[in-house]
């Protein structure tokens, strides 16, 4: 039934009966330039580079501003801060919110590295690393500063359309949490969206 398309593999023994859509992030020109110079810099960096208006195709309410996420390995952090920032961009290094909120430059899109947390789910696309769904529903439940603009009513959005829409591999999914020390609130929060 796999073989045939008739269900799709969402987790050790668990199956859908969903088309099998995967979720896909754009990939902007920025991200690619930011990529490539990074690559060029640091070849053996693992790296996640990504935007929060892959949130917009889950959200109601459409931001106007977002932030690229850089983020690397914890070690290296500071290095590519500064080596992003001689690159004349705007960039935080793991800002909480009152930074963000009164130095947040006026433009659309403002660059913030944070430490890559180990084993985070992440795919290939076109070369670059970039994010999953599961990593996504994660973070965006995790970190209510970065991702302010999609907390709330949005974030139960968010999970509703994902679940709707795309093959959300529950596995991948529940081990993230894990690693992020949230997941017995996050299945919690999970189970509570309708699908």
């Amino acid at each position: 039934m796999v073989q045939k398309s008739l269900l799709t593999r969402i987790g050790r023994g668990k199956f859908s009966l969903s088309s099998g859509k995967f979720f896909t992030p754009a990939l902007s020109e920025k991200l690619k330039t930011i990529n490539s110079k990074l690559k060029n810099e640091y070849p053996y960096l693992k790296t996640c580079i990504w935007t929060t208006s892959v949130f917009n195709e889950f959200m109601v309410h459409q931001p106007g501003r977002f932030h690229i996420l850089v983020e690397v390995e914890k070690d290296a952090v500071e290095s590519v801060f500064y080596f992003l920032k001689e690159s004349k961009h705007h960039v935080f290094i793991e800002p909480d919110s009152d930074l963000l909120e009164k130095y947040l430059p006026d433009e659309n899109e403002s660059l913030i590295i944070k430490s890559l947390v180990t084993e985070a789910p992440l795919q290939k696309i076109e070369g670059m690393n970039t994010v999953s769904l599961e990593k996504m529903l994660i973070d965006v439940f995790c970190d209510d500063v970065i991702f302010a603009a999609q907390q709330g009513c949005e974030m139960k959005n968010i999970f509703y359309e994902a679940k709707r829409k795309y093959v959300i591999n529950e596995n991948r999914l529940f081990r993230y949490a894990n690693r992020r020390n949230k997941k017995d609130t996050f299945k919690e929060y999970y189970n509570s969206i309708p699908t």
